[in-house]
């Protein structure tokens, strides 16, 4: 079931970015540090690396993981935003990933198409499950991204879904806004209620 997941959300993105302008794809991302283009050949990267590929990375970039996340990135990036768009397009139907859990590869694409949609003012109706799963990833994950550390101590309550966990301080809201909070993205802070909020936005 995942994978049709990722494939579908791959696509809803694709679709979504098919008319920026050059400017457009210029703009900063809620990745801090990439710009919306750079997050989408991320993505590509991503969906392009074998377990074999990702160790020869690691190994070349002695272990800086940053570091083969930049150079992967610069691999599938092209001349062009057109050429990085249509990188995009070729690995929607991929299942070529890392060494990871599924579920951290529909997270990934689930929390870097919000990263890109967000800053340029595209909504996407994200299905209820496909956001429940990715939540209950990441309340139970560090795996990637710290969230898991994150949200120790703080009870969680979807407001549209019926995901919940935790214990603690609420903090309460849209499911989608919740594994934003959770990855860390302070500017979906916004969006959510309770007094746990500000123990959130201090981590």
């Amino acid at each position: 079931m995942t994978w049709p997941q990722i494939h579908a959300e791959r696509a809803a993105l694709a679709e979504d970015l098919a008319t920026l302008s050059d400017a457009q794809w210029r703009t900063p991302s809620l990745c801090a540090g990439l710009s919306v283009r750079e997050v989408l050949a991320h993505l590509t990267a991503a969906a392009s690396l074998t377990p074999l590929r990702w160790m020869a990375g690691v190994l070349r970039c002695r272990f800086d993981f940053d570091r083969q996340v930049a150079m992967r990135l610069a691999e599938h990036l092209g001349g062009h935003p057109a050429d990085t768009l249509a990188r995009f397009r070729q690995v929607i139907g991929s299942r070529t990933k890392p060494p990871l859990p599924v579920v951290a590869m529909l997270g990934e694409t689930v929390v870097h198409s919000e990263d890109i949609r967000r800053p340029l003012g595209i909504r996407h109706d994200y299905p209820l499950e496909t956001l429940t799963t990715v939540a209950r990833y990441y309340l139970g994950s560090d795996l990637v991204v710290l969230a898991k550390g994150r949200v120790r101590g703080l009870s969680l309550a979807a407001t549209d879904s019926d995901f919940s966990g935790g214990s603690g301080p609420l903090v309460s809201g849209p499911t989608l806004a919740l594994i934003m909070a959770m990855t860390g993205r302070s500017r979906c802070l916004d969006d959510l209620t309770g007094e746990g909020v500000e123990v959130l936005r201090h981590r």
